[in-house]
Protein backbone atom coordinates (compact mmCIF):
# COMPACT_ATOMS: atom_id res chain seq x y z
CA UNK A 1 0.00 0.00 0.00
CA UNK A 2 1.38 3.36 -0.90
CA UNK A 3 2.42 5.75 2.23
CA UNK A 4 3.39 8.93 2.67
CA UNK A 5 7.22 8.14 1.15
CA UNK A 6 6.16 6.81 -1.58
CA UNK A 7 7.21 8.39 -4.98
CA UNK A 8 4.39 10.17 -7.10
CA UNK A 9 5.63 8.20 -10.36
CA UNK A 10 8.77 6.56 -11.68
CA UNK A 11 9.41 3.62 -14.34
CA UNK A 12 8.02 4.00 -17.73
CA UNK A 13 5.52 6.30 -18.57
CA UNK A 14 6.05 6.50 -22.37
CA UNK A 15 3.76 3.73 -23.04
CA UNK A 16 3.20 1.89 -26.57
CA UNK A 17 -0.09 2.08 -27.71
CA UNK A 18 -1.94 -1.41 -26.87
CA UNK A 19 0.39 -1.82 -24.28
CA UNK A 20 -0.11 -1.01 -20.06
CA UNK A 21 2.53 -0.71 -17.54
CA UNK A 22 0.83 -1.64 -14.48
CA UNK A 23 2.91 -1.70 -10.77
CA UNK A 24 4.38 -4.79 -9.47
CA UNK A 25 1.90 -5.03 -7.07
CA UNK A 26 -1.41 -6.09 -9.34
CA UNK A 27 0.89 -9.37 -10.59
CA UNK A 28 -1.75 -12.30 -10.28
CA UNK A 29 -4.93 -9.92 -9.29
CA UNK A 30 -8.26 -10.55 -11.21
CA UNK A 31 -7.58 -7.20 -12.79
CA UNK A 32 -4.10 -8.08 -14.37
CA UNK A 33 -5.52 -11.58 -15.49
CA UNK A 34 -8.61 -9.73 -16.91
CA UNK A 35 -6.63 -8.16 -19.28
CA UNK A 36 -4.56 -11.14 -20.56
CA UNK A 37 -4.91 -11.61 -24.56
CA UNK A 38 -6.75 -8.19 -24.82
CA UNK A 39 -3.69 -5.96 -23.98
CA UNK A 40 0.09 -6.03 -23.42
CA UNK A 41 0.31 -5.81 -19.90
CA UNK A 42 3.81 -5.38 -18.31
CA UNK A 43 4.50 -5.39 -14.85
CA UNK A 44 7.43 -3.20 -13.29
CA UNK A 45 8.33 -2.04 -10.06
CA UNK A 46 8.34 1.17 -8.72
CA UNK A 47 5.85 3.08 -10.51
CA UNK A 48 4.77 4.62 -7.27
CA UNK A 49 1.18 5.28 -6.50
CA UNK A 50 0.24 5.10 -9.72
CA UNK A 51 -1.20 1.42 -10.31
CA UNK A 52 -1.45 1.58 -14.02
CA UNK A 53 0.20 3.88 -17.25
CA UNK A 54 -1.83 4.09 -20.26
CA UNK A 55 -0.83 5.90 -23.56
CA UNK A 56 -1.03 9.55 -24.58
CA UNK A 57 0.60 9.96 -20.50
CA UNK A 58 -2.77 8.74 -19.05
CA UNK A 59 -2.43 6.89 -16.06
CA UNK A 60 -4.74 5.08 -13.78
CA UNK A 61 -5.19 5.71 -9.92
CA UNK A 62 -7.48 2.73 -8.47
CA UNK A 63 -9.22 2.83 -5.07
CA UNK A 64 -10.64 -0.36 -3.66
CA UNK A 65 -13.51 -1.10 -1.58
CA UNK A 66 -11.33 -1.71 1.53
CA UNK A 67 -9.39 1.89 0.62
CA UNK A 68 -13.01 3.63 0.60
CA UNK A 69 -13.74 1.81 4.15
CA UNK A 70 -10.32 1.80 5.85
CA UNK A 71 -10.34 5.79 6.14
CA UNK A 72 -9.29 8.91 4.24
CA UNK A 73 -5.53 7.45 3.42
CA UNK A 74 -7.06 7.26 -0.31
CA UNK A 75 -7.65 10.90 -0.82
CA UNK A 76 -3.87 11.69 0.64
CA UNK A 77 -2.51 9.89 -2.02
CA UNK A 78 -4.58 11.38 -5.09
CA UNK A 79 -3.79 14.86 -3.78
CA UNK A 80 -0.08 13.70 -3.92
CA UNK A 81 -1.10 12.57 -7.27
CA UNK A 82 -2.43 15.21 -8.46
CA UNK A 83 -0.41 17.85 -7.01
CA UNK A 84 2.80 16.67 -8.55
CA UNK A 85 2.06 15.37 -11.71
CA UNK A 86 1.88 16.54 -14.97
CA UNK A 87 -0.04 13.04 -16.30
CA UNK A 88 -3.48 13.00 -17.29
CA UNK A 89 -5.33 10.53 -13.90
CA UNK A 90 -8.22 8.60 -14.56
CA UNK A 91 -10.09 7.49 -11.09
CA UNK A 92 -11.64 4.22 -10.94
CA UNK A 93 -13.06 3.65 -7.94
CA UNK A 94 -15.34 0.09 -6.64
CA UNK A 95 -18.75 1.13 -6.21
CA UNK A 96 -20.35 -2.18 -4.33
CA UNK A 97 -23.32 -2.45 -1.74
CA UNK A 98 -20.85 -2.07 1.06
CA UNK A 99 -18.86 1.23 -0.18
CA UNK A 100 -21.93 2.52 -1.66
CA UNK A 101 -22.32 4.77 1.12
CA UNK A 102 -19.37 6.45 0.46
CA UNK A 103 -19.38 7.22 -2.82
CA UNK A 104 -21.11 10.24 -3.43
CA UNK A 105 -18.51 12.03 -1.18
CA UNK A 106 -15.38 10.41 -3.09
CA UNK A 107 -17.23 11.57 -6.59
CA UNK A 108 -17.52 15.10 -5.42
CA UNK A 109 -13.87 15.18 -4.10
CA UNK A 110 -12.19 13.30 -7.13
CA UNK A 111 -14.27 15.52 -9.80
CA UNK A 112 -15.34 18.58 -8.02
CA UNK A 113 -12.26 19.38 -5.83
CA UNK A 114 -9.24 17.72 -7.79
CA UNK A 115 -10.69 17.99 -11.20
CA UNK A 116 -9.92 13.98 -12.25
CA UNK A 117 -12.14 11.87 -14.09
CA UNK A 118 -13.42 8.76 -11.83
CA UNK A 119 -14.89 5.40 -13.03
CA UNK A 120 -16.97 3.15 -10.78
CA UNK A 121 -16.78 -0.21 -11.15
CA UNK A 122 -18.40 -3.14 -9.47
CA UNK A 123 -15.16 -5.37 -9.24
CA UNK A 124 -11.59 -5.58 -10.68
CA UNK A 125 -12.91 -7.76 -13.16
CA UNK A 126 -14.90 -4.91 -14.39
CA UNK A 127 -12.14 -2.35 -13.57
CA UNK A 128 -10.04 -4.60 -16.72
CA UNK A 129 -12.55 -4.25 -19.15
CA UNK A 130 -12.85 -0.62 -18.71
CA UNK A 131 -8.93 -0.19 -18.79
CA UNK A 132 -8.89 -2.35 -22.00
CA UNK A 133 -11.63 -0.28 -23.54
CA UNK A 134 -9.51 2.93 -23.21
CA UNK A 135 -6.05 1.16 -24.35
CA UNK A 136 -8.24 -0.20 -27.26
CA UNK A 137 -10.06 3.77 -27.96
CA UNK A 138 -6.89 4.87 -27.91
CA UNK A 139 -4.34 2.74 -30.52
CA UNK A 140 -7.78 2.98 -32.66
CA UNK A 141 -7.05 7.18 -33.37
CA UNK A 142 -3.66 8.23 -31.99
CA UNK A 143 -4.02 12.03 -32.97
CA UNK A 144 -7.41 12.08 -30.33
CA UNK A 145 -6.78 13.07 -26.85
CA UNK A 146 -7.04 10.28 -24.40
CA UNK A 147 -10.84 10.96 -23.50
CA UNK A 148 -11.94 9.36 -26.87
CA UNK A 149 -15.52 8.20 -27.97
CA UNK A 150 -15.31 5.53 -25.63
CA UNK A 151 -14.24 6.89 -22.49
CA UNK A 152 -16.04 9.82 -23.09
CA UNK A 153 -19.12 8.06 -23.15
CA UNK A 154 -17.54 6.06 -19.89
CA UNK A 155 -17.31 9.29 -17.86
CA UNK A 156 -20.11 11.51 -19.50
CA UNK A 157 -23.25 10.06 -16.62
CA UNK A 158 -20.52 9.86 -13.63
CA UNK A 159 -19.80 14.18 -14.41
CA UNK A 160 -23.08 14.65 -15.00
CA UNK A 161 -24.73 13.22 -12.28
CA UNK A 162 -21.89 14.79 -9.87
CA UNK A 163 -22.46 18.23 -11.46
CA UNK A 164 -26.50 17.77 -10.12
CA UNK A 165 -25.61 17.00 -6.95
CA UNK A 166 -24.29 20.90 -6.28
CA UNK A 167 -27.55 22.59 -4.47
CA UNK A 168 -29.80 23.97 -6.55
CA UNK A 169 -28.63 22.63 -9.85
CA UNK A 170 -31.33 20.16 -11.50
CA UNK A 171 -30.64 18.29 -14.99
CA UNK A 172 -31.33 21.05 -17.27
CA UNK A 173 -28.98 23.98 -15.22
CA UNK A 174 -26.88 20.88 -14.82
CA UNK A 175 -26.34 20.82 -18.59
CA UNK A 176 -26.16 24.38 -19.14
CA UNK A 177 -22.88 24.53 -17.09
CA UNK A 178 -21.48 21.33 -19.07
CA UNK A 179 -21.81 23.07 -21.92
CA UNK A 180 -20.82 26.80 -21.18
CA UNK A 181 -18.25 25.85 -18.96
CA UNK A 182 -16.85 22.75 -20.66
CA UNK A 183 -15.52 20.59 -17.84
CA UNK A 184 -16.33 20.55 -14.23
CA UNK A 185 -12.89 21.94 -13.60
CA UNK A 186 -13.33 25.37 -15.22
CA UNK A 187 -17.26 25.19 -13.73
CA UNK A 188 -15.57 25.01 -10.35
CA UNK A 189 -13.08 27.97 -11.28
CA UNK A 190 -15.97 30.04 -12.70
CA UNK A 191 -16.90 33.50 -10.88
CA UNK A 192 -19.86 34.37 -9.32
CA UNK A 193 -21.10 36.72 -12.32
CA UNK A 194 -20.19 34.17 -15.09
CA UNK A 195 -22.13 31.44 -13.12
CA UNK A 196 -24.91 34.24 -13.43
CA UNK A 197 -25.57 34.44 -16.66
CA UNK A 198 -26.19 30.93 -16.82
CA UNK A 199 -28.52 30.26 -13.85
CA UNK A 200 -29.02 33.19 -12.18
CA UNK A 201 -27.66 34.79 -8.85
CA UNK A 202 -29.28 32.95 -6.39
CA UNK A 203 -27.74 29.32 -7.79
CA UNK A 204 -24.96 31.48 -8.68
CA UNK A 205 -24.07 31.81 -5.38
CA UNK A 206 -25.05 28.30 -4.17
CA UNK A 207 -22.66 26.77 -6.54
CA UNK A 208 -19.99 29.25 -5.68
CA UNK A 209 -20.43 28.25 -1.92
CA UNK A 210 -20.92 24.68 -2.19
CA UNK A 211 -17.34 24.78 -4.45
CA UNK A 212 -15.48 26.74 -2.24
CA UNK A 213 -16.74 24.40 0.79
CA UNK A 214 -15.37 21.46 -0.83
CA UNK A 215 -11.91 23.31 -1.60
Amino acid sequence: MANETTPVRAGAVNVPFGHVIGNEKWKGSQIAQGMQGKVKLILEDGLGIVDFHLSNRTCILYISEADLVAGNAFKRRLVRFRNASSLQGIVIVEKTQISDQYFPAVQKFVVLELGMALLPVTNQEEAAQVIIQLVQEQAKDRACNPFLKKASQLLETSVFQTVQQIPGVGKTKALLLLEKFGSIHQLCNASIQELEQIVGRAVAQQIHTFVTQTR
